[in-house]
């Protein structure tokens, strides 16, 4: 470290104990600094506590129901059942509190400190927490985001992505507000566990920002499936009756829609999340936030306060947990091993976890016809060979988006139960610059839906429809 290290009581005061404040205290503590995280909730942040774990374990368990009743095609005979959502709570309460210690031990492992509060900035190099202020070199604020509520009447009665992981009761009927990853995985998720579900979204398609063809082949899966979708249409008012919640609707651009209501046992509202900035002391320091909380920083994570960066949801870049891991990893190799790392946030696979799933990576069609100009694609639409005996109907869709002049794979798009799987081996090949002709050379395996990523020759001449 520099002379004049010892005028700190740390090299580095890191500001939230979830995935890229961990992995950056980890990180820097290897290279020999000395570092303190503060944590005033839970280790692990969102993913592990109320996010990507516990999310996906319900994933898990809402697949059942179709998994029982796709075994009847394939000679199975399933008796009774019965679903036990206490009991679903109670083993994913044990699991979360498991990797909770694991990042406790992974930190104090590193060699750092970890102190249970809320860490409240001071000045650039001082950080307080329950009353005792550290003077730090460095500080890392990675605090991530807070789920957003509506100013409505009756939001009181509604909860958000936090409180739904921790529901007493199972929701018979459920309301869910919000056409993001949340809200269309948590569709997915009470349907499957038996719920009547209802999903509104103010724009006339989910999911903005992914493929077209994506978006709407899942709104037609979905539905297949049960969930009753509402699109155009927002909560106006929330009033409690003696038999659940009354919900009042109205149409998206705020048009009356003849005073059309619903009745549930739970509203959930997934319509987005803010950087967790308030009463974090950033002005203090001088630091910069926008108008939505998120702290600006350079390619190096770097705030406008030169020894002050911020990392992960915070920073309102690419709100998810490897990327901020990524964040974290960089930030550390830049700042304590004089290794200057940016992270790149190109061509970074993502994938909802809705039913089905999507998984994607690099441009949409929308996106590279706006860069560069004519492109081609290819797109296979088709049921899976399991469903031949299963008798469902569900579709898979593949998509891939080609730069024709270089032949270059700049997006792939997929709409299966193995989406996601799919799509972590077909990023390697994208972020490699595959072309087109690379996978045409590729040997498929089959059976398999994947092998359609290899097989499709015939490009789709008309641009599809886009979703407004």
């Amino acid at each position: 470290m520099t002379q004049d290290s010892q005028s700190y009581d740390y090299d580095l005061f890191v500001i939230g104990g979830g995935s890229g404040g961990t992995r950056a205290s980890r990180i820097a503590a290897g290279f020999g600094a000395r570092v303190a995280v503060a944590e005033d909730m839970y280790l692990g942040g969102t993913c592990v506590n109320v996010g990507c774990i516990p999310k996906k374990l319900f994933v898990y368990a809402s697949h059942f129901a179709e998994d029982f009743e796709d075994a009847a095609g394939f000679g199975w005979t399933v008796g009774a059942r019965q679903f036990d959502w206490s009991r679903l709570i109670e083993n994913k309460d044990a699991e979360i509190l498991r990797l909770n210690g694991i990042y406790d031990r992974l930190i104090r492992g590193a060699g750092a400190d970890i102190f249970d509060g809320r860490a409240k900035i001071l000045d650039r190099h001082t950080v307080e927490v329950n009353g005792t202020a550290y003077r730090a070199r460095y500080i890392l604020v990675a605090v991530g985001g807070w789920p957003q509520m509506p100013e409505i009447e009756g939001v009181e009665h509604a909860i958000s992505s936090n409180e739904v992981f921790y529901l007493n009761e199972f929701p018979r009927r459920i309301l869910i507000v919000g056409g993001g990853f949340i809200a269309v995985e948590f569709a997915g998720v009470f349907n499957g566990l038996g719920a009547k579900v209802t999903q509104l979204y103010r724009g006339p398609l989910f999911l903005r920002g992914f493929d077209d063809d994506m978006r709407a082949g899942l709104a037609e899966e979905m539905g297949r499936k049960g969930v009753d979708l509402r699109f155009n249409t927002v909560v106006s008012r929330i009033e409690k009756t003696g038999s659940g919640l009354r919900v009042h609707l109205t149409g998206g651009a705020g048009d009356d829609t003849g005073g059309e209501s619903v009745e549930v046992d739970q509203v959930l509202f997934a319509i987005g999340r803010r950087p967790r900035t308030q009463d974090l002391g950033l002005e203090s320091a001088g630091v910069k936030v926008d108008q939505n909380g998120a702290i600006p920083v350079d390619e190096f994570s770097r705030t406008n306060v030169d020894n002050i960066y911020a990392v992960g949801d915070v920073t309102d870049r690419i709100n998810l947990t490897p990327v901020a891991i990524r964040e974290g990893h960089c930030f550390a190799e830049t700042v304590f091993n004089n290794n200057p790392i940016r992270p790149n946030h190109e061509n970074v696979p993502s994938a909802v976890f809705s039913q089905p799933a999507i998984g994607t990576c690099g441009l949409t069609e929308a996106e590279a016809r706006e860069r560069f100009g004519e492109v081609d694609i290819y797109r296979s639409s088709f049921r899976a060979l399991k469903h031949t005996l299963s008798g469902r109907g569900e579709k898979s869709v593949m998509k891939l988006v080609v730069e024709p002049k270089s032949d270059r794979v700049v997006g792939c798009h997929i709409l299966s139960p193995e989406a996601a799987e799919i799509m972590q081996g077909i990023a390697i090949a994208i972020k490699c610059g595959a072309k087109k002709a690379d996978f045409d050379a590729t040997v498929g395996i089959h059976p398999t839906s994947a092998e359609e990523l290899v097989t499709m020759r015939q490009k789709i001449e008309a641009p599809a429809a886009a979703a407004r």
